[in-house]
């Protein structure tokens, strides 16, 4: 097997076993591991060049700030009627991750490259997912509702014309999650 068959065999499998990580250890991860990751995914394609993103990340001190930010704006007013068992529960799901990192992409007036915009972004995404994987780091994708909220959008930094198009959650991990089923793509192609 050549180098380039072997390179796009490892490629096609690392595609296949990649998984969302929805379940972490808490494990910490360094902002150096995720830039590092992200020097990478930036060669993702993207039209005219024109690198539409940018990144907030939330690792270490910065993890604990966005924690205090993920309890106000995640919970709210709840938080101050629950129980401290029921508060940390409510919260699992945001303590357990090592770090964050939010894509952010500018809003282009027109819809053309604001759609090209969000199709590169994705597309790093993905290639920082796969990257992560490499590395046994687990990653998980998300679009939560209040990162569309005002108040989240200022605490966190995102300016006017700008669009959060996730939350990647990043951490360590014990457990792979077993594959779904994917739907044969001779059931979801047509032929012209």
């Amino acid at each position: 097997m050549s180098i380039v068959e072997n390179q796009k065999t490892s490629i096609a499998q690392t595609i296949r076993e990649r998984r969302s990580i929805k379940r972490f250890n808490g494990e910490l991860v360094e902002e150096a591991e995720i830039v590092a990751l992200l020097e990478d995914a930036v060669w993702a394609p993207n039209h005219g060049k024109r690198e539409p993103w940018r990144f907030i990340i939330a690792a270490g001190e910065g993890r604990e700030r966005l924690l205090e930010l993920l309890q106000e704006v995640s919970i709210g007013v709840k938080a101050l009627e629950m129980s401290p068992e029921a508060l940390e529960k409510a919260m699992d799901k945001f303590t357990k991750p090592g770090a964050y990192l939010f894509v952010i992409v500018d809003e282009d007036a027109r819809q053309k490259q604001r759609l090209e915009d969000f199709a590169a972004a994705s597309a790093l995404v993905q290639n920082f997912q796969l990257l992560a994987w490499g590395k046994n780091i687990g990653v998980c994708w998300k679009t939560p509702a209040f990162i569309d909220d005002p108040k989240f959008r200022e605490k966190l930094g995102v300016k006017l014309g700008e669009r959060v198009i996730g939350m990647i959650q990043i951490g360590r991990f014990d457990e792979v999650p077993a594959p779904k089923e994917r739907t044969p793509v001779a059931e979801k192609l047509t032929r012209f």
